[in-house]
């Protein structure tokens, strides 16, 4: 197929292709960063947050004015809780994953360092944290007895002792000391002058809320400190999936027992898998919004390409019905149209790859976004193309019907 005579007729429609080509740039660039965001969306949407979610119970709770006797109280309240029949294990947080605030330091490798290597989530944990969130020790072991200090204790401005150890996350790990093991490693954290000791690394277990984006969503750190309930009031209990309904009224039941003096916060009283559905409502909105943004566009689009590729058949007639008189093909004249599309495409696409790269340099410096990968700038050239060539194919078959004899009936 000669490209001259196609480059030559584009010259003389050049408004006409100047638009279309301006119509796939701008759907390039927009389908591109919009089919990133989707990905990045069904990544958290569909993330591993190391937790036993189908067997977790989370009540809350507040106090009504002070509790002198809260550390107390939260020992009195787990024992009823533990008890209960078909609860695994049970524990009290300073926070729970989904949600969208956190507690969050700070992690330095030296004591003199300006500049923190990381920020990590703070969890702070009792006895039963580990079996009760279900989580996975890869290296290393869970805290000793006699490693657990009081929040009473630790909490006092004159407390020196720091926290000596602690469990970090694999990804942690892998940030804070790369191609090494953890275990044995120091690092300081929490505004204090003394140096922590790793001694147990989980697969996975996120933070809370969104703080650092995606790659910092596994910075997580669990100190051996034990807190009352008033530090948050979240009691987390694990048990059969089937029974979570029958335990989460029991630890109601209980609580309020405990304390009348208590409130059980019921809009925040859900199982895990309830608490990550809304958490994660949001983005599930946004992918079907951004779905729905790509579907228009490129229905658009290939309106825009039927509509210009008909208008020129129109205008073309004539000279169609000459080159089919001189012995083109049904095939040839099809091809002809399909070629001119696709140089067309090619140029918007172009364009419209570069556009995508400053929309997404500028998604990265105002909403925390990752480069945008390479991958997608071909993903969204290949489905351009295609669309391209489906959109002018019916035009394009029309004008290869154009019958020999109309260039007779013409003169």
């Amino acid at each position: 197929m000669e490209i001259r005579p196609i480059l030559s007729t584009l010259r003389r429609h050049k408004t006409a292709a100047a638009l279309i080509v301006l119509e796939i740039a701008l759907t390039c660039a927009i389908i591109c960063n919009a089919l990133f965001l989707i990905s990045g969306r069904l990544n958290q949407i569909n993330e591993v947050s190391g937790l036993a979610e189908d067997e977790l119970v989370r009540v809350q709770l507040t106090g009504i004015g002070t509790n002198e006797n809260d550390e107390a109280m939260t020992r009195t309240d787990l024992a009823a809780l533990r008890a209960i029949p078909g609860v695994k294990a049970a524990t009290v947080l300073n926070q729970v994953p989904f949600v969208n605030s956190s507690w969050n330091s700070g992690v330095n490798l030296s004591k003199d360092q300006e500049r923190s290597t990381l920020n990590a989530t703070v969890y702070l944990a009792e006895d039963q944290f580990i079996d009760t969130l279900g989580l996975r020790l890869v290296q290393g072991r869970n805290f000793e007895p006699d490693e657990y200090i009081e929040w009473s204790v630790g909490s006092t401005p004159d407390y020196e002792g720091g926290i000596p150890v602690a469990i970090i996350t694999q990804k942690m790990a892998d940030k804070l000391f790369p191609g090494e093991s953890a275990i044995g490693k120091t690092f300081y954290s929490w505004g204090g002058d003394k140096p922590t000791r790793v001694v147990g690394v989980v697969e996975h277990l996120i933070r809370p809320s969104m703080q650092g984006g995606p790659a910092a969503r596994e910075f997580s750190m669990v100190f051996p400190i034990r807190v009352p309930y008033s530090m948050g009031g979240n009691y987390l209990l694990r048990t059969d999936p089937g029974r979570r309904d029958e335990v989460m009224k029991a630890a109601k039941d209980i609580l309020r027992s405990n304390d009348p003096n208590r409130i059980i916060l019921e809009e925040n009283s859900k199982t895990m898998q309830e608490l990550r559905q809304e958490y994660h409502q949001q983005s599930r909105s946004m992918v079907w919004l951004l779905g729905i943004v790509i579907a228009a566009l490129l229905v658009i689009t290939a309106l825009g390409i039927i509509g210009l590729a008909s208008f020129w058949v129109q205008q073309r007639t004539k000279q169609i019905g000459v080159r089919r008189a001189l012995g083109a093909t049904k095939g040839q004249i099809l091809r002809y149209f399909q070629t001119e599309n696709f140089l067309l495409a090619t140029l918007g696409i172009v364009i419209g790859m570069l556009a995508a790269y400053g929309i997404n340099q500028l998604l990265m410096s105002k909403y925390e976004l990752e480069r945008l990968p390479l991958l997608y700038l071909p993903a969204g050239a290949l489905a351009l193309w295609l669309l391209g060539q489906i959109a002018v194919y019916w035009p394009a078959r029309r004008a290869a019907d154009v019958p020999p004899a109309t260039a007779t009936r013409s003169v």
